[in-house]
């Protein structure tokens, strides 16, 4: 894993504490994670408005979010094979944490920081980018794709139909692990789609696909 990495620590206590979920004691990875995900969202932005020249603010913010949303860097953790890395306490190991979209991507985020503190920004950019580079050259040189919600709603708007409406179902987990299972639902025509994630917006962003899916079927 750590070849993948590519970057050598001098100090590798960031790394173990990077791995290290709060179910397995402490210190663990949140604070790194509360870092690395702001220098996710910068090193990425970075790269788009360099690459995209002509992108309008739009564009580049969706793109954005389409590279830095939990699956995208779940995806960034497998390929890294930090999930066999990961430092998880019983219970999480027991219900698979180490295959969990939420705890891949807050690991990737903590290891990021945890670069940064070693060796300094410079240091973290040439480490990092190359992570992202499948994600960059799959999107359409300037475009990105609208996400789920968004593409449903213009769907519905643009044939004068009502919006779609979204519930809470159900919370399932402990405080460090939840799950949220919504539905949403369109009156005109009427259906219904449910999905689960990591958090509120992840299911409504699942959910909300699932129902354009059938609606563009018929």
């Amino acid at each position: 894993m750590t070849d993948r990495i590519t970057h050598r620590f001098s100090k590798p206590e960031l790394l173990q504490q990077a791995l290290r979920h709060r179910s397995a004691g402490s210190p663990h990875n949140e604070r790194l994670e509360f870092l690395g995900d702001a220098l996710v969202n910068l090193l990425v932005a970075e790269a788009l408005h360099e690459r995209w020249p002509k992108a309008d603010e739009g564009t580049l913010t969706r793109a954005r979010a389409s590279l830095v949303r939990e699956s995208a860097l779940a995806e960034v953790a497998r390929r890294l094979r930090l999930g066999d890395r990961l430092e998880l306490g019983p219970g999480e190991m027991k219900s698979g944490g180490h295959r969990r979209d939420s705890i891949l991507a807050d690991a990737v985020e903590a290891v990021v920081a945890a670069i940064h503190l070693d060796a300094g920004f410079e240091a973290c950019r040439a480490a990092v980018l190359p992570w992202f580079e499948p994600g960059l050259a799959e999107l359409p040189t300037g475009k990105a794709e609208k996400d789920p919600k968004t593409r449903l709603q213009e769907w519905l708007q643009g044939r004068q139909l009502p919006r779609p409406a979204y519930r809470l179902l159900e919370t399932l987990g402990d405080d460090h692990a939840r799950v949220f299972r919504v539905a949403c639902e369109t009156t005109e025509p009427p259906h219904e789609e449910q999905a689960e994630g990591s958090s509120l917006r992840a299911a409504e962003q699942l959910a909300a696909e699932r129902v354009l899916a059938k609606l563009e079927k018929k």
